[in-house]
């Protein structure tokens, strides 16, 4: 997607530590100017009146499977590009497609569209590489991911993924205590990719063992792991106590209850919190029945579920998981918007260049009114969604 420049002037910027009016300057995609309207430079067209709504980095979502119709396993940039056109309608500017479990050459089939997808734009909301979610979990903590390809950790099949991807692998998801984790986990830090402990069953020692050997994320905290006992604490137990450990939160109030949220939000403070949504395909779309990883999913207004009962993903926007931030849990919007943007951004390692409305970092900006419903979304300086 080209680059493109524009001000946004007359809103309200949030930044990771407060809300004040001012203007945002974008040249060529870049920021170039963050501040005071009577200090901003003129001459940079267009101009964009915000009309007193909240100007925000981009939301950043980087554990997404699928929706409007696509799919990260359907292998084809297609699916890439109705994923990240639908996703910018919610505020999201960039995301990282994650696979789920299934047979090596499937995933390295999602691997190559992800990265077209990453290298010719969506039109839409932008590609940042791959989450590999899968497929070596621990199996009575699969959920919703196909239990006939679990397997243990392989570094050959790591090693063509590596090749496939390069620096597009940004984040893996595996359990530690399964044969072969301690391998893969420091093969993949020496790649500097991200490694996340889920779908596991390990015990507090293990999952802290896990965190000496290079992880450092937790995947959708609570949802398919070991919990929180007090005389076994569990991979909950090391994510809330471990200070080297940021933990996704899908905050719908159905993953996790607002008192388990509050109680995250308490341990790790609004710095460690990475709101993700773990969308499926049927994500912006009606109610009914969907597949994820060849599994049959019934997806209604309230949670999306296998057939078996168990949920699977949701139809979760990044917008509504700001929103449900500040109603269920207090924060206030720096916060939210922090936990939707930097914090990602930081986690995956492009904070350098992404996460906050700061100058010299890409163009993605989000436009929200005073309910946090979004108003426009803009991708390297150019509009990709504005509210009728």
């Amino acid at each position: 997607m080209s680059k493109g420049s524009m001000t946004i002037e007359n809103g309200r910027l949030v930044t990771p530590f407060s809300v004040f009016p001012g203007t945002v300057v974008i040249e060529n995609g870049i920021i170039s100017y963050v501040g005071s309207s009577a200090a901003a430079p003129a001459g940079v067209e267009p101009v964009l009146d915000a009309g007193g709504a909240y100007i925000t980095p981009g939301l950043i979502d980087i554990h997404v499977h699928g929706g409007g119709g696509g799919d990260v396993m359907d292998g084809t940039r297609e699916a890439l590009e109705l994923m990240g056109q639908t996703f910018s309608r919610w505020g999201t500017t960039a995301f990282l497609p994650a696979t789920v479990t299934a047979g090596h050459r499937e995933t390295l089939g999602a691997v190559e569209a992800v990265k077209e997808a990453a290298e010719k734009g969506t039109g839409g909301a932008e590609v940042l590489g791959i989450h590999l979610e899968g497929p070596y979990i621990d199996y009575s903590k699969r959920g919703a991911q196909h239990p006939d390809h679990i397997r243990p950790p392989s570094l050959t099949e790591l090693e063509e993924v590596w090749r496939a991807a390069g620096p597009l692998l940004r984040l893996v998801t595996l359990a530690p205590e399964i044969e072969g984790a301690e391998k893969a986990i420091r093969q993949l830090r020496s790649w500097n990719v991200t490694v996340a402990i889920g779908h596991s069953n390990a015990t507090y020692e293990q999952a802290m063992a896990a965190h000496l050997w290079g992880a450092s994320h937790i995947c959708h905290v609570f949802n398919g792991m070991r919990g929180l006992h007090h005389r076994e604490p569990g991979v909950v137990g090391a994510a809330l106590t471990c200070d080297g450990f940021s933990v996704e939160l899908i905050c719908d109030g159905v993953h996790v209850h607002p008192a388990a949220m509050d109680l995250v939000l308490r341990a790790k403070g609004p710095d460690k919190v990475v709101l993700i949504t773990d969308t499926l395909r049927a994500m912006g779309l009606p109610e009914g029945r969907y597949q994820l990883g060849g599994l049959e999913v019934e997806v209604t207004e309230e949670a999306a579920r296998l057939l078996t009962g168990e949920l699977a993903g949701s139809t979760l926007s990044m917008a509504k998981a700001v929103k449900n931030a500040v109603q269920m849990l207090g924060v206030s919007v720096p916060e939210a918007i922090r936990m939707a943007s930097l914090n990602p951004a930081r986690t995956i390692g492009i904070s350098h260049r992404k996460g906050s409305l700061t100058v010299g970092k890409d163009g993605d900006i989000a436009l929200f009114d005073t309910e946090l419903n979004p108003l426009v979304t803009i991708v390297g300086g150019r509009v990709v969604y504005q509210r009728a």
